[in-house]
C-alpha cells in the first residue's frame, strides 16, 4: 500500500461513482430523498440525513475491507505466497475491469441479488418508512451489501494488502470517494444521468481497474520470481509512503509517527 495505490483508488472510485454508482444506487437515493426527507426542514437537517446515509455505506465497505484483508493475510504468509496472491488479485481485477467495460460477463456471473432476499426487502421497507437519522445510516449500511462490480474490484484489492487495517482503509477510501456524486445527485440529477458523461466516466474507471490489475500482476510475478529481492525493494520504497508515516517506519527502522522522511 503506497501513495500511488491511494491515488488510483480515489481516481477510480470517483470516476466509477459517476459512471456506475449513479445508475446502480441512484434509484435508492431518489427513493429515500422523496420519501424520507422533509424538504420543508432546514438545509442542515437535510445535509446531515444525506451524510448519515453515505457514511452508512462507508461503514459497510470498511468492514468488508477488513474481512478481505484478513483473508489475504491468511494467504500471504511468505513472499512467494504473497506473489501468488498478487497474481490472483491482478487477474481478477483485469477480468473485473473488462467486465465493467462490457467485454466480459465475469461480474454478471459472480453477482447474486441480495435485494431479492426477504430479509433485505423487509429491512428496506422498515427503514424507508422511518425519518430518524439512525434510519438513514442503517439504510446506507444496507445498501452497502448490494452486489456491485466496483465493490468487488476493490474488495479483491483489499485482500491483496494482506492486512485487516489496510484492507479497511482501501474500502473506506473507496466509499468516501463515491460520496460526492451520490450526495449531489438530488440537485444535479439531469447532468449526472446524461448517458455520454456516465459512459465516459465508467470507461475511464474500468480502464484504471485493468491498468492496476496489470500492475498487480507484474508485482506478483516479481514476488514469485525474485521473492527476497522484491520484498527488500518494496520495504525500501515504503520508507516515504503514507503507510510508513502512519506506522512510524523509516527504511525499516522505527521512528516517531509522522516523523518519517
Amino acid at each position: 500500500m503506497n501513495n500511488i495505490d491511494l491515488v488510483i483508488i480515489l481516481s477510480t472510485a470517483f470516476l466509477g461513482s459517476v459512471g456506475h454508482c449513479i445508475g446502480m444506487c441512484g434509484g435508492i437515493v431518489v427513493a429515500y430523498s422523496s420519501t424520507k426527507i422533509d424538504h420543508s426542514s432546514s438545509w442542515g437537517r437535510q445535509t446531515i440525513s444525506h451524510l448519515a446515509y453515505n457514511f452508512g455505506r462507508v461503514t459497510t465497505y470498511t468492514v468488508l475491507g477488513a474481512m478481505f484483508g484478513l483473508l489475504g493475510r491468511a494467504i500471504a504468509f511468505t513472499p512467494t505466497t504473497k506473489g501468488v496472491l498478487f497474481l490472483l488479485t491482478g487477474l481478477l481485477m483485469v477480468l473485473a475491469g473488462l467486465s465493467l467495460l462490457g467485454n466480459l460477463k465475469f461480474l454478471n456471473s459472480a453477482e447474486w441479488s441480495v435485494s431479492k432476499q426477504g430479509w433485505f426487502q423487509n429491512s428496506f421497507r422498515k427503514l424507508i418508512g422511518s425519518k430518524s437519522l439512525q434510519s438513514f445510516y442503517l439504510l446506507g449500511m444496507l445498501n452497502g451489501i448490494i452486489p456491485c462490480g466496483l465493490v468487488y474490484s476493490f474488495a479483491i484489492f483489499a485482500a491483496s494488502t494482506a492486512s485487516p487495517l489496510w484492507g479497511a482503509i482501501v474500502m473506506a477510501t473507496f466509499g468516501l470517494a463515491t460520496i460526492p456524486a451520490l450526495f449531489f445527485l438530488g440537485t444535479v440529477t439531469k447532468f449526472l444521468q446524461k448517458g455520454n458523461l456516465r459512459g465516459t466516466m465508467m470507461k475511464l474507471a474500468a480502464m484504471l481497474v485493468v491498468f492496476y490489475g496489470v500492475y498487480t500482476l507484474y508485482k506478483g510475478y516479481q514476488f514469485v520470481a525474485h521473492p527476497k529481492e522484491t520484498q527488500e525493494m518494496i520495504n525500501s520504497m515504503r520508507s516515504g509512503s503514507i503507510k510508513s508515516k502512519l506506522e512510524g517506519k523509516c527504511g525499516g527502522m522505527k521512528c516517531a509517527p509522522g516523523k518519517c522522511g
